[in-house]
């Protein structure tokens, strides 16, 4: 776990013993993150086999006895680490990879083990060897001594046997290797060898799905009793691969062999300028097959739960994930579990994107708002000009943040549509009754003399009409399947209106209207808040549905109406003039249609 660097003048623990304390709080979401800046310095240091190790113990609780974690260790078989580098490997702010030019790995600033050890526990042993376990050498900080002032430098490693205890439970004891013990377990927040196993498989497989597809590493956890390490009885497994875009082989997604989703084009590759030199970006989308969302509810079987764990933008740095970024998923819509997207892009660019010491976030690397960094009329390639030129990291990440948002519109488009048309067009539209009898109001309107843009397009043969509907409906994001049978299902039955839903690229619309063939569709927009809370809430209502789930149904309904309604008000208030006159005209006017449509309801 080689984490050395550049000798300092003496080896007092920096900073102070005060500042030590502070850095406890240094960021790390829980000790699943705390426990992969180990693994970070284990592969850098070239290793093939990485250890989770969970020592438990049992305690008398309140009511009964029951196992909880009472160290932590994580052992490798990497190129360990001499006296010199062992020594400043514990020390705060130190290490080999403070230059950028050395920064060309996973790790980042040399500072990882003191610190993710320090915020889960008070005490860090660890031994390192590079001649066999029996030239192992040994050093430690313990906290308590440091706030007391007893500890004010890293001792000085020393020859120490390896003990006995994680002999028998390790693997991987190698020529070469290093083991990191934590004990006095303070700030874990899993309390058992289960939780913290369970809580880091999916994490660590994520982090790791490079390195562990590849072979290049292998990731054993393993849960053992400290006080009979050999009774067994503990968990024993191999991380697996867990990739976001799922278009691995052989994961740790409960699919089939071959991948759940596929490749959404080719991935789109940018090259950055920055200080001097171009650097690199590859963007990979990828979206959910539409057999595997096929089914009743697919969301809740074992893939759909698997892939609703694994939500947002990659952002993936030398070939370790760094986070899943949340700040392009639309929150309350479950169809987000079902597409993909990565950000690759090298160490040379840290500062750019933003990475933190911890390697846990991109900070500076988020849904970024063209609009509201424009000036005055800014256009975007003005804006992107005056940014760079301010040296401002939203300039060149402006064009990366733009490519994802432009995507998403396009897969969510199909993702909508593989659902919406999987039933195929006659059980699409069996409940029609609105469309036919709008069809018929229509048809009276145009006989007393009014007349539709669409209208003039009824006299094409109904093939065409089928023809040019379908494509329409394809543009929108609707399966080629589902666009057929919604096109012939609607000539054929002689409608003049159909929906489709899809997300629409002007984001504030609820609906937009299109007429083409002959015919009017309604496209409704699945990312604005009125259709999860008006439209989609009243579709696909189950009979087994109890009064509590329908009434809540009509709750939203009701709710989503008024505020429908209310929008429409505060619009029209905000006219002047001739404008206000126009609203009210043009809401007199639709009240007129809509009252001709609805005069003969049930």
């Amino acid at each position: 776990m080689s984490q050395g660097g550049e000798h300092t003048k003496d080896h007092d623990i920096v900073p102070a013993h005060l500042a030590v304390k502070a850095m406890r709080d240094n960021g790390y979401k829980n000790a699943a993150y705390a426990i992969a800046e180990l693994m970070d310095n284990a592969i850098q240091a070239q290793a093939s086999q990485v250890e989770l190790l969970c020592g438990e113990r049992e305690v008398q609780l309140k009511k009964k006895k029951s196992s909880r974690i009472h160290q932590i260790a994580v052992l490798d078989n990497g190129t360990g680490m001499d006296e010199r580098v062992l020594r400043l490997a514990l020390q705060f702010g130190n290490g080999t990879y403070l230059d950028p030019e050395d920064q060309d790995g996973i790790g980042k600033f040399g500072m990882g083990l003191p610190s993710s050890s320090m915020s889960q526990c008070r005490r860090v042993d660890v031994w390192s060897w590079q001649d066999g376990i029996d030239s192992a050498i040994y050093t430690y900080l313990d906290l308590d001594a440091v706030l007391d002032r007893e500890m004010k430098e890293v001792p000085v490693p020393e020859p120490k046997s390896i003990p006995e205890l994680w002999q028998q439970v390790g693997n991987s004891f190698g020529k070469s290797g290093t083991l990191v013990v934590w004990s006095q377990l303070d700030r874990v927040m899993w309390k058992t060898a289960r939780a913290i196993i369970r809580n880091s498989e999916m994490l660590i497989g994520r982090m790791y799905r490079r390195f562990l597809a590849n072979d290049r590493v292998q990731i054993r956890m393993h849960s053992f009793d400290l006080d009979k390490p050999q009774k067994g009885g503990g968990i024993e497994k191999y991380a697996q691969p867990n990739d976001p875009l799922y278009l691995m082989s052989t994961t740790s997604c409960p699919y089939e062999e071959e991948p759940m989703f596929e490749r959404w084009g080719e991935p789109h590759k940018f090259e950055i300028y920055h200080k001097g030199e171009i650097h690199p970006v590859t963007i990979t989308f990828s979206f959910a097959k539409e057999e595997a969302r096929r089914g009743h509810n697919p969301g809740s079987k074992p893939h759909g739960r698997h892939a609703a764990k694994n939500v947002g933008v990659s952002i993936v740095r030398a070939g370790r994930e760094l986070e899943l970024d949340q700040s392009w998923v639309v929150q309350y819509d479950p169809t987000e579990r079902w597409w993909g997207v990565e950000v690759e892009f090298p160490p040379a660019l840290d500062d750019l994107f933003g990475v933190s010491n911890n390697k846990q976030t991109a900070r500076n690397f988020h849904e970024l708002d063209a609009e509201a960094l424009k000036q005055d009329s800014e256009s975007i390639t003005e804006l992107k000009e005056r940014l760079e030129e301010e040296n401002d990291p939203a300039g060149p990440l402006l064009e990366l943040s733009d490519s994802i948002d432009r995507n998403l519109k396009t897969i969510r488009k199909l993702l909508k549509a593989q659902t919406k048309g999987s039933q195929g067009g006659q059980e699409r539209h069996q409940d029609i009754e609105a469309e036919e009898q709008a069809t018929a109001e229509t048809r009276k309107r145009q006989k007393e003399g009014y007349q539709g843009e669409s209208d003039q397009e009824e006299t094409l043969p109904d093939e065409e009409q089928e023809k040019e509907l379908e494509e329409e409906l394809r543009e929108s994001g609707m399966t080629q399947e589902a666009a057929q049978g919604i096109a012939a299902f609607t000539v054929n039955r002689g409608l003049k209106y159909t929906f489709a839903e899809t997300a629409l690229e002007a984001r504030s619309q609820l609906f937009s209207i299109t007429p083409r063939a002959g015919k009017i569709i309604i496209k409704l927009n699945t990312t604005h808040p009125g259709y999860e809370n008006l439209i989609e809430v009243l579709e696909n209502v189950d009979g087994d549905e109890d009064a509590d789930a329908l009434r809540d149904r009509l709750r939203r309904a009701r709710k989503g109406l008024r505020l429908l309604l209310l929008a429409w008000a505060r619009y029209e208030d905000e006219q002047r003039g001739d404008q206000r006159e126009r609203a009210q005209d043009i809401r007199y006017e639709w009240g007129k249609i809509a009252r001709q449509f609805m005069r003969e309801m049930d």
